[in-house]
């Protein structure tokens, strides 16, 4: 008899990736100067002559010992062993809650029994910036970052399911953002395409039942239940609220709107960055009128690179920064600079909009 249903949806979701992982590295590795890499005669020789051990690609799993994450480990813990990755763990820990350390030892024994390795726990300090949800999720991320370089890691996967994802795309909407925001997270993101993302077409709920069935314990943050976090209250009290006035079916609904979101989010991006060189004159400077006939999703994306181009840091700059200076080129009545995130001033002058740091 095969393993539960749910396992098997965990298994299946890393396995995909894992195959994505490996690929990207066996295009890069170079194993054949003289032949094509994908003849019949390529491919039996890497078949025949497999990778030392310490050369497979390395997969780390982000994991907070939450039911999300433990799942993902036990997937990646059990794909690996079949495929030609090595699988290795690293758990974060905030410093947040009383007892923290003593936390992390347990999830990082935990995932030691499962084989993984290398596996460790990174303590880190979180800042005041945007918010605590936001300063706790920079410091994880740099963590991790550092982490993958350290040990040379080919991507890192996250936990994040389904409904992470109709949350997100929820708090995009309240905010008033754009479409990129309504997009959620992505399957791949990072500079380098580092984290990917397994679960985001399968409910917290399965991962959940996985844990269950394979006596896999979990950890549950108090702070995910706590009112004092936006998306504890979206989680706890929005979600349920809109299921229950519009019916079943929402979670997947605002999924799929991410994905729709995102695919017209890159068209618009690319749409963008093709147009960008033909609205700057010869002096590299953007110019109103051709900026006034581009629409309006294209305009803002290209004053939206060129402010981060200029030093303003790409999360702090927000729709109703691009719209401010949006409106030196739509709705010019002499006014004076638009004051940007990162010191940054977006200022019209004599038929050019100016970007730069102030």
């Amino acid at each position: 008899m095969g393993p539960h249903p749910a396992v098997a949806a965990i298994r299946l979701a890393v396995r995909r990736v894992l195959h994505d992982v490996i690929t990207e590295c066996s295009e890069l590795a170079n194993f054949d100067n003289e032949r094509p890499r994908h003849t019949p005669a390529a491919v039996a020789d890497r078949a025949a002559a497999p990778l030392p051990a310490d050369d497979l690609p390395l997969v780390l799993v982000a994991c907070s010992g939450g039911a999300d994450s433990m799942a993902l480990a036990s997937a990646l813990a059990f794909e690996a062993r079949k495929l030609s990755v090595r699988a290795g763990a690293v758990t974060v820990d905030h410093g947040l809650q009383a007892g923290s350390a003593l936390r992390a030892a347990e999830v990082v024994s935990r995932l030691a029994a499962m084989r993984l390795d290398p596996v460790e726990s990174v303590a880190v300090t979180v800042g005041r910036d945007g918010g605590p949800e936001a300063a706790a999720r920079d410091a994880r991320y740099a963590a991790l970052d550092a982490a993958a370089e350290r040990h040379g890691a080919a991507a890192v996967l996250l936990g994040h399911t389904r409904d992470d994802q109709a949350e997100t795309v929820l708090l995009g909407l309240a905010r008033g953002s754009g479409t990129r925001s309504l997009s959620g997270m992505a399957p791949v993101s990072g500079a380098t395409g580092r984290y990917r993302r397994p679960f985001l077409q399968l409910d917290r709920q399965t991962a959940r039942k996985a844990c269950l069935v394979q006596a896999i314990p979990v950890w549950d943050d108090p702070h995910n239940a706590d009112p004092a976090y936006t998306r504890s209250r979206l989680r706890h009290e929005g979600l349920p609220a809109l299921e229950k006035a519009l019916g079943k079916g929402v979670v997947e609904a605002l999924a799929r709107t991410a994905q729709l979101s995102r695919d017209d989010a890159d068209a618009l991006d690319a749409w963008a960055a093709d147009v960008e060189s033909a609205v700057r004159d010869d002096a590299g400077q953007l110019e109103c009128a051709k900026l006034y006939a581009l629409p309006p999703a294209v305009r803002r994306r290209v004053l939206r690179r060129a402010a981060v181009v200029a030093g303003a840091p790409a999360g702090s700059l927000f729709a109703r920064h691009i719209e401010e200076v949006d409106r030196l080129i739509t709705g010019w009545r002499g006014q004076g600079a638009i004051n940007l995130p990162g010191r940054v001033e977006a200022q019209r002058q004599g038929g050019r909009l100016v970007i730069r740091q102030g």
